[in-house]
């Protein structure tokens, strides 16, 4: 159980894995399905049939976008009770940098996200049992140095996935792709809390893959910019 209390307007690294550490997105859906329910639960709004938008956004390929009109994105934004900044979703665990912009929010948040996936999850795949290993961690971001840190741990957790490795940036279910290139949800994902410490989305782009985070034993952080 969590001993930290959270704050309203303060950063945290949320995280949580799989109950016996296998895989728990095993197909382009399944990662597509919580990908929507991180961007979308921020607020406490319903969504109804939510099966119809992962078979969308895996058929929009090049564009990696939900099937929403843009009056429920602006009500998600106005309503929501936290602030998503960066995510990546792996295939037996998840990371988020999210703000705690009213109380309970972020507690509200991932009950409701996980509970979603499990029974979605559990129902698709004739599984049972819980799914993920207790509630979920959380981290309070107490400097800009490891908000900046987070943000590039966050964001190079792909490469350790062999077929990732040096492809961080084209990573479908991460927010880095957001960071450095045009961002595809808009309000929904607001990186400004990192990103207005660069001039540039190249300057941040070279810090994450300068960064000292997630490097393997004797590999020098000068090497990632190398690979492709």
């Amino acid at each position: 159980m969590r001993r930290i209390p959270f704050a309203i307007n303060s950063y945290y690294h949320i995280c949580n894995r799989s109950n016996d550490e296998k895989a728990i997105f095993l197909e382009e859906k399944d990662y597509a399905r919580f990908l929507f329910l991180i961007l979308f639960y921020q607020a406490p709004l319903s969504f109804f049939n939510i099966g119809r938008q992962t078979p969308y956004f895996v058929r929009h390929r090049r564009h990696r976008m939900f099937n929403i009109p843009a009056q429920v994105l602006e009500k998600v934004v106005a309503t929501r009770r936290v602030g998503l900044s960066a995510f990546a979703i792996m295939p037996n665990h998840f990371h988020l940098l999210v703000q705690e912009k009213e109380e309970g929010g972020i507690s509200r948040y991932l009950q409701r996200i996980q509970n979603g996936y499990a029974k979605y999850f559990n129902a698709k795949h004739r599984k049972r049992g819980h799914l993920f290993q207790g509630s979920f961690r959380a981290i309070p971001v107490e400097t800009d140095k490891q908000l900046l840190y987070l943000s590039a741990y966050i964001h190079r957790n792909p490469r350790d996935l062999e077929e990732w490795r040096g492809k961080e940036r084209t990573y479908p279910w991460s927010s880095y792709q957001d960071c450095i290139k045009k961002n595809r949800w808009g309000g929904l994902l607001k990186s400004n809390i990192f990103l207005n410490q660069f001039s540039t989305q190249k300057s941040y782009e070279t810090f994450v893959e300068t960064s000292t985070a997630k490097l393997r034993q004797g590999e020098s952080p000068i090497k990632n910019l190398l690979l492709e």
